[in-house]
């Protein structure tokens, strides 16, 4: 407050109305005293009758009302409420976060909170070491940190969530049976998204895109939160906490003692205690003090959207303007004709017209497979945007705009799929001229998802397209799973094993380059090949020490495998096996297609 504000409060506001009581109390004090005048002068007791209730109805001036009251300087004035910052006669507009999360939860609970600390422990023991099925041990306190949570803020489990929670929990369970580094990452990924996702409970576009990175908006208030539920929870009960300390010393203490007492008895006893201890020393510790606070900012970071999640489905997008039939229709209908006219051609093709389209090109029949793919993979993407962008602007007038909607874009959907399903043809035919890849396997993934995300628009358009976001959401954490689950770098090493019984060559340089997953495969192929290129396995697996716990079954079925047939040390040259002149040396003499 100013001290402007303090002078207009030091003097008596009068509004209209209760001037004109003051004056008809004025009024009626006068009119009472002239008929005090007018009565008998020998009764006096009547005329003071009269005269009190005027002098009761004078207004009495407010006690800090006058001159000789001191004025209040305004350093010792309270705060005022009002943001000093705003600016007179502008409303300072409302943060996007700030309306779409509810208010602040009730303080963190104790469950949650022993929830958070074992999280931060867990993964300041076990991650450390690599990636494997401790992942997802660190992942199951993190979760029940966030179920009660929001059972403490009143949230309930639906169908959806649990869905969404045991999607993820199920693709963090990748990282404990492949050993490639690749489909891990996706996998991690993508669990982190599910439980994203069960945490805020989205539905709609922007809710389902939003919420699966809805945990950043909550790393700094979970903190906050976290922070402020212990320094209460210390405040109130400093005497348990003293006491949980001191037994949680003397536990530490009886362990370490008969731990290593049990140990030097037994040297079974010992390995096994080694095997099952972490392996945590001295020049690791700013390691693993980050990986503690990685772990426990993401826990908090979890319970807190739990109890207080953003609701991304707020965030609407308004439809486009609607367009007439004839301008919005004739677009799409030359489109559907061109894709049309190009299937035709490719059905010619598949139906034996192949040999004469090579004749009529002069093109190899990897030259062929290789100038499509990329081309058809790039259709098929912005059809998916064409669709997107036709449906925003797609006339409303009625049911015969929803069934002209409905063909058209139907019709474009089905010849599309028929564009998927060349795309992927091509391909195999590229793979059974050079071999399979990384690059290959995973673009024909990809494009393979874009045919089922295709399939998913077409049931929305007969069933209606409400659970159509998170039905796409599904189909990508599924196609994810599917991906790890098959072991890319087994199926790799797979084909390439298979192409050598019929091609006679193979590239050992590329297959050297795989992970642990493709030993059992390369364990198939004849000698001296499979010493060649089982050789670096080998060696790798022999220096690498890892816990059980950072260790995945991948790794163990190589190292199994590689003890029960070791390689075979004759001193071969390995240089030149294998790598025959063929067609691809010809082709990638001119434009390399694999950088991998």
């Amino acid at each position: 407050m100013s001290d402007q504000s303090s002078d207009a409060s030091s003097r008596p506001e009068t509004s209209p109305e209760s001037g004109n009581a003051a004056k008809s109390a004025a009024d009626t004090a006068s009119g009472a005293g002239s008929e005090a005048s007018r009565a008998a002068p020998g009764s006096p007791g009547r005329a003071e009758a009269a005269a009190k209730p005027a002098r009761a109805s004078t207004q009495v001036p407010p006690q800090q009302a006058g001159p000789d009251v001191p004025k209040v300087p305004s350093y010792l004035q309270p705060p005022s409420s009002a943001d000093v910052w705003r600016r007179p006669g502008r409303h300072q507009p409302v943060g996007v976060l700030s309306r779409l999360r509810p208010p602040s939860p009730r303080a963190i609970g104790p469950a949650t909170l022993w929830a958070v600390l074992a999280t931060g422990l867990l993964s300041a023991l076990l991650l450390g070491d690599g990636l494997g099925l401790n992942l997802l041990v660190v992942a199951v306190p993190a979760a029940l940190g966030a179920f009660f949570a929001a059972r403490s803020a009143g949230r309930r489990l639906r169908p959806w969530t649990a869905v969404w929670a045991v999607g993820g929990l199920a693709l963090l369970a990748i990282p404990a049976l492949r050993e490639a580094g690749w489909p891990v990452f996706l996998a991690v990924v993508s669990a982190l998204a599910l439980g994203s996702l069960a945490l805020h409970g989205s539905r709609s576009w922007p809710g389902v895109l939003l919420g699966s990175l809805g945990l950043f908006p909550s790393v700094a208030a979970g903190v906050r939160w976290g922070w402020h539920g212990v320094r209460d929870r210390a405040d109130d009960s400093r005497g348990r906490v003293r006491t949980v300390v001191r037994s949680a010393a003397v536990a530490v203490v009886l362990l370490v003692v008969f731990g290593a007492l049990f140990a030097s008895a037994d040297a079974a006893f010992a390995d096994l205690l080694g095997s099952l201890t972490p392996d945590v020393s001295v020049g690791d510790s700013p390691w693993r003090l980050f990986l503690f606070a990685l772990g426990l900012v993401g826990a908090l970071a979890a319970a807190y959207s739990a109890a207080a999640p953003v609701r991304w489905d707020g965030i609407t997008v308004r439809p486009g303007k609607a367009r007439n039939r004839a301008e919005w229709a004739l677009p799409l209908i030359v489109l559907n004709l061109l894709f049309a006219a190009f299937i035709t051609l490719q059905l010619v093709v598949l139906l034996g017209g192949y040999d004469k389209v090579l004749d009529e090109t002069g093109l190899l029949p990897a030259e062929y497979a290789r100038q499509g793919f990329w081309q058809l993979l790039w259709a098929t993407v912005l059809t998916l945007l064409v669709i997107a962008l036709a449906l925003r602007w797609a006339p409303r007038g009625g049911p015969r705009d929803r069934v002209l909607v409905r063909s058209v874009l139907g019709a474009l959907c089905v010849l599309t799929l028929v564009v998927v399903a060349s795309a992927l043809r091509r391909m195999d035919l590229y793979v059974d001229a050079f071999g399979l890849t990384r690059l290959r396997i995973s673009v024909a993934a990809v494009e393979l998802w874009l045919g089922v995300v295709l399939i998913l628009i077409l049931a929305a358009g007969v069933f209606g397209a409400r659970l159509l976001p998170r039905a796409v959401a599904v189909s990508a954490a599924v196609g994810v799973f599917a991906f790890g689950l098959l072991s890319p770098d087994g199926l790799i090493a797979e084909q390439n094993v298979e192409r050598y019984g019929s091609h006679r060559t193979i590239d050992l340089e590329y297959l050297e380059g795989l992970s642990a997953d493709a030993v059992p495969a390369l364990d198939g192929l004849p000698e001296p090949l499979r010493s060649c290129v089982l050789e670096k396995y080998q060696r790798d697996l022999a220096l690498l020490d890892t816990p059980w716990y950072s260790s995945s079954w991948g790794e163990v079925r190589a190292r199994d495998i590689l003890q029960e047939h070791p390689v075979q040390d004759r001193g071969i040259d390995c240089r030149g096996l294998g790598t025959e002149t063929d067609e691809r040396d010809a082709h990638e003499e001119k434009d390399s297609y694999d950088p991998y």
